[in-house]
């Protein structure tokens, strides 16, 4: 670990880690979850921001945020960082359902407004 910085203004800690020898060995998903064993924290309260390799060389620079709640990362940071933290089918399956709601919803206005159009041509 490089760097350990509280944040009390986001109820946060910033950190900024050095994983040796893992580049292209590593993911954002394994990398919460070490930084969550070797902190003792929950796999979900830790979110990989970046995670940057240079030419060359075999170490991965990352910077991960921790944060106290899982409600708070979900009001401080945009909806596609939450969503990338999670596996692909539990994405996908997010995804798909809310489709699936935006669609009904549409076609239910839809037909709301052609009976009420229907209705009032009499």
């Amino acid at each position: 670990m490089l760097e350990d910085r509280r944040n009390s203004l986001l109820n946060r800690r910033e950190l900024k880690v050095l994983f040796r020898g893992a580049a292209g060995k590593i993911n954002r998903t394994q990398a919460a979850e070490k930084i969550a064993n070797q902190i003792s924290v929950n796999k979900k309260q830790v979110i990989p921001i970046n995670l940057r390799c240079q030419t060359g060389m075999i170490d991965v620079h990352a910077i991960l945020y921790v944060y106290d709640d899982e409600n708070e990362a979900a009001r401080h940071l945009p909806r596609y960082r939450l969503l990338r933290t999670l596996s692909r089918e539990e994405r996908k399956k997010i995804l798909d359902e809310e489709k699936a709601a935006k669609l009904k919803a549409k076609q239910e206005a839809a037909t709301s407004k052609s009976g009420a159009a229907r209705g009032g041509k009499r």
